[in-house]
């Protein structure tokens, strides 16, 4: 593998960096390490990447913040998208947003620009890219909302534009095909005022920052909804706020997130997820399922 990843590296200007320790891009702070980590700056070394998919493993990542690697490691090369998709621009009706922009950022443009009904974005922690792929949301709007379609790159390495009826975007998730990769999301838009786009944006920050652990090492929601239920209150049901295992814990503020209160493992904080499973299917007969990606053997 690692000899795969060395000639990647002779081909691409952007730098691999080997045995890498994967708690330091990620917002649990813990987790195994990576054969190879890369920010990749340009489409046409991300191309020479993917050229290889047939021979390495590869993961896209965008600011680790709903990831937990395996302390075991990973066996490949974690990609994140870095300046060159990194930009939002007004085309016509059209707005169009690198894969790498912050959900945050694209809530403040939208804001500046008088742009509606992208203030939810300001409660997501993540990247537009991630955001699409697993359609993200919260306080009644999600992704697909405005989503009018997205530009990919292939496994064959080939770009394209992938319409929002063929993403077939559902609660947490979308049809896309794993290996390809998100470059940039079009949204339709209209305006407001500004006054009502900061109204909004202040009311989510407020309503996260007196219900969810903000100031933990945490990667927001550990488990989605399930059809008609939240996920928290079934946890807390089942006596679960508080719940430890090793430095890992379930909060006492938001029981559907799992805190690294400092030296937990990708190990602990996998082993509560799963003691949590368990209780909810045993008392309620609902299988929760994981948000966050687990990555490693």
């Amino acid at each position: 593998m690692s000899d795969i990843i060395y000639e990647i590296q002779s081909k691409i200007k952007s730098k691999i960096l080997f045995d890498y320790d994967m708690g330091k891009s990620c917002w649990f702070r813990t987790g195994g390490k990576a054969k190879g980590f890369i920010t990749v700056n340009n489409l046409k070394d991300l191309k020479t990447i993917v050229s290889y998919e047939d021979k390495i493993k590869y993961s896209i990542i965008g600011v680790g913040s709903n990831i937990l690697v395996r302390d075991s490691g990973y066996d490949g090369l974690i990609i994140k998208l870095g300046k060159n998709f990194n930009k939002i621009k007004i085309n016509n009706n059209t707005l169009t947003v690198g894969a790498a922009v912050l959900d945050t950022n694209l809530a403040k443009f939208a804001l500046k620009n008088l742009i509606k009904d992208f203030e939810f974005f300001i409660g997501i922690p993540g990247t537009v890219g991630g955001a699409v792929k697993m359609n993200a949301g919260c306080y009644g709007s999600q992704t697909s909302d405005n989503l009018k379609r997205i530009l990919v790159l292939n496994s064959q390495g080939r770009v394209q534009y992938i319409d929002l009826k063929e993403l077939n975007l559902e609660y947490r998730s979308s049809k896309l095909d794993k290996k390809s990769i998100i470059l940039q999301a079009d949204f339709n838009f209209d305006h407001s005022t500004y006054d009502e786009i900061l109204k909004k944006n202040n009311y989510i920050k407020l309503k996260r920052e007196n219900t969810q652990p903000l100031k933990e090492k945490t990667s927001g929601s550990t488990f989605k909804n399930p059809p008609d239920k939240f996920a928290a209150e079934l946890i807390e049901k089942v006596g679960c706020k508080g719940l430890k295992v090793g430095d890992a814990s379930v909060s006492n503020i938001h029981a559907n997130f799992i805190i690294n209160n400092g030296t937990a493992t990708a190990t602990d904080i996998e082993k509560l997820g799963k003691k949590v499973i368990k209780r909810v299917k045993e008392e309620f007969g609902i299988s929760l399922e994981w948000e966050i990606k687990i990555l490693g053997k």
